[in-house]
């Protein structure tokens, strides 16, 4: 057997031709699909970029525990799992996360692993005298101020200053080093490829060719990176950011297609399985919002694309039933008729055994269930007094070690069901952590409970008003939680100590 693994970041399902998207012609999507087993209920698991990544690797949802960090000593990472019965692994990837502090056990897990460099806030280019005068004449002033709120983005204006010709761009160069892989192993037997790109991630950067496309007259400067949150934008201005995401979109096609051609040309798809997914959506002004991580977790978010080819299956189809990130372990196991450690939760995306129902969220913020028709989001009371932990063995943040003053009152928790009777570090969450604000306590806008009828209301515009839905949606999450062996307080912030609804809030 042999597998590629394609991850894109932030790519959104609506935009794509084969799940009925028309803005972005995306025809490299559409071939995929005529291929594959396209999945039309596939969810996210824990959120953002590297929680989510954990799932993915783990088979196991790490949000109701741990905000974004490392692998855990007790975690199984399916590849690594792949590397212990002679399955070589190999990620190339232009998505830097994983050398900051909150990645850095990751990439380690695979056999090889390829870096390019200069994506978003990459630390890359050392220019200690930046001309910054003249930089800062490029761009809009409303990009220009998000820089100057937050001085690490600044890099990526010196990363961009080496990024030009097609050739340049992390994502061209991620695929070309996929497509080398396949080329110097063709002739093997038993490998893993991962081609993950860090695109369409903001911020919105694609070859002049791609960016023509969705020309829109702007002349304004460089307007490619929205703030995270409400929509404050002139309507010009709007319509540039959406466009230049557009344009990456596009890009991610065509180097989909590279891919696709290359599997045309040596007749891979009798032998080699293909599954191509993301991590998470991105608003692009739906529900009057930027981005993620500021407000509820809406379908564009949080409903994602996947495509799944087995080679000893290889009928086109379309699936229903509900799926989500944690399965993708169990499913590259399957493939090599690998059975997922006792601790995983996922489900072999390969068979046809379903779930009735699934959590996601950010720590620190709502826990979410849907069932594929009804969607759930339950707020704590208060989310700057809610009484919550973080579990970690590995105390460090995106960038940075956890602080002293969170470890000052760090205390040893006993072993959860899913560490391999290892105690754990419970570290009070304050204030004064450096990820309170960027998702969960300190940030979110957004904290009404709220319950959705997703098939008569698919836009989540009209929130219900149905005690006995919500009912429903709360033993529904109650029990995914005690599965999921959720620590006590991840109950009582919620109010669901004795399971009785509490009521929907603020609307």
């Amino acid at each position: 057997m042999k597998a590629v693994f394609v991850l894109f970041d932030s790519l959104n399902r609506h935009l794509l031709a084969p799940y009925g998207g028309r803005r972005v012609p995306t025809p490299n999507f559409d071939r995929l699909a005529a291929r594959c087993k396209v999945f039309d209920r596939h969810y996210v698991g824990s959120m953002p970029c590297m929680p989510a990544r954990r799932d993915i690797l783990t088979g196991h949802l790490s949000f109701l525990h741990r905000s974004w960090g490392p692998l855990e000593p007790f975690d199984n990472a399916f590849p690594e799992l792949l590397k212990r019965k002679g399955v070589h692994s190999h990620l190339v990837t232009d998505h830097y996360h994983y050398w900051e502090d909150g990645g850095a056990t990751y990439h380690n897990r695979y056999s090889t692993f390829d870096f390019v460099r200069g994506q978003e806030s990459d630390p890359w280019k050392a220019m200690v005298q930046p001309p910054w005068q003249r930089l800062r004449e490029k761009y809009h002033a409303r990009q220009l101020a998000m820089f100057d709120s937050a001085p690490h983005h600044k890099a990526h204006i010196i990363n961009r200053e080496f990024i030009r010709d097609e050739k340049d761009f992390p994502s061209v160069q991620v695929f070309a080093k996929g497509l080398e892989f396949l080329e110097t192993n063709r002739a093997a037997d038993d490998w893993l490829l991962q081609i993950e790109t860090f695109d369409p991630h903001e911020p919105f950067y694609a070859p002049k060719r791609f960016k023509d496309r969705f020309d829109t007259g702007w002349s304004g400067g460089i307007y490619d990176w929205p703030r995270y949150g409400r929509v404050e934008e002139l309507p010009e201005e709007a319509a540039e950011l959406r466009a230049n995401y557009y344009a990456v979109v596009a890009l991610c096609d065509d180097l989909l297609g590279r891919l696709l051609d290359d599997f045309d040309a040596h007749d891979m798809w009798k032998d080699t399985a293909l599954i191509v997914t993301t991590d998470h959506g991105f608003l692009l002004g739906e529900h009057d919002f930027w981005a993620k991580n500021r407000m509820n977790l809406y379908e564009e978010i949080v409903h994602i694309p996947l495509f799944v080819h087995d080679p000893r299956n290889d009928s086109a189809a379309r699936i229903s039933r509900l799926t989500q990130t944690i399965d993708l372990a169990a499913t590259f196991l399957d493939l090599w008729n690998l059975q997922p450690p006792t601790e995983s939760q996922g489900i072999s995306l390969l068979g046809s055994t379903a779930r009735d129902s699934l959590l996601f969220g950010y720590f620190g913020g709502a826990v979410n269930v849907t069932d594929g028709e009804t969607s759930y989001h339950r707020f704590p009371a208060d989310l700057r007094t809610q009484d919550i932990y973080q579990y970690t063995l590995m105390p460090t943040h995106i960038t940075t070690r956890f602080t002293v003053d969170e470890l000052k009152s760090a205390t040893l928790a006993p072993p959860f069901d899913w560490t391999k009777d290892v105690p754990l570090l419970k570290v009070p969450v304050i204030e004064r952590s450096p990820m309170y604000h960027n998702y969960g306590p300190g940030c979110l806008l957004e904290s009404e409970t709220r319950l959705y009828d997703l098939l008569n209301d698919p836009g989540q515009s009209a929130p219900l008003h149905d005690q006995k839905r919500e009912a429903l949606m709360i033993a529904k999450m109650q029990r995914l939680m005690k599965e999921n062996d959720a620590p006590p307080e991840a109950f009582e912030r919620l109010g669901l100590t004795t399971g009785a609804p509490r009521g929907i809030r603020g609307i």
